[in-house]
């Protein structure tokens, strides 16, 4: 699958300004830094659809954009480090879990994990949270070009091992690289497997 055309619709805080929930829609999120805008850009072949920044929560909105007139990437704000206020932080917060819990369309969140860290509080705490709501996520580990086969291998056992402490099984993952183009097409077709077996139906 290749992404032939990735427009901009919206940029909000609120899940219920969203576009119409009249196909399928799939959210990346992750810590801040963690590479998101890069790896949304990387799949989209469009170098400037999300922005890219060095400086953790640039991202401050929901932003939607409509992949081929088929479905929606969406573009959640970081958690973590982020350099805002503590007030900004809990409204971020706010209207994240509202979009997740709330969007009938949306289909998987793609929680990206930075490959060179072991496991982060954090990441753990939030993945802990998707799955006891039932909200479809999938992993998408960054970076992995900055890594060694053997480096990168050894960092995803640990995450795996610490993941099935607490699940019966392990999330479909990706390992990806915005810089090589690693995990693109695999990840690209997991969304359009979804889609094919899925067809939306409105709810």
């Amino acid at each position: 699958m290749e992404i032939q055309k990735a427009e901009f619709v919206i940029s909000n805080t609120d899940y219920k300004k969203c576009p119409e929930a009249n196909m399928p829609e799939y959210a990346f999120i992750g810590r801040s830094n963690v590479g998101k805008s890069s790896l949304i850009n990387m799949l989209a072949n469009h170098s400037k659809l999300a922005k890219v920044s060095g400086q953790p929560g640039k991202t401050q909105l929901i932003n939607h954009f409509i992949i081929d007139n088929k479905w929606y990437l969406v573009d959640l704000p970081g958690y973590g480090y982020a350099k805002v206020s503590k007030k900004m932080r809990t409204k971020w917060q706010a209207f994240i879990q509202d979009y997740l819990l709330m969007r009938t369309n949306l289909y998987c969140v793609f929680v990206l994990l930075d490959s060179r860290l072991e496991p982060q509080k954090i990441d753990m705490e939030f993945l802990e949270w998707l799955g006891t709501h039932g909200i479809p996520l999938a992993l998408a580990f960054t970076k992995a070009d900055k890594l060694s086969k053997t480096a990168l291998a050894k960092n995803i056992a640990v995450y795996k091992k610490e993941l099935l402490k607490n699940w019966e099984q392990l999330p479909q993952y990706f390992i990806t690289s915005a810089e090589t183009k690693l995990g693109k097409e695999e990840l690209l077709g997991y969304i359009h497997q979804i889609n094919t077996e899925n067809p939306w139906v409105a709810k």
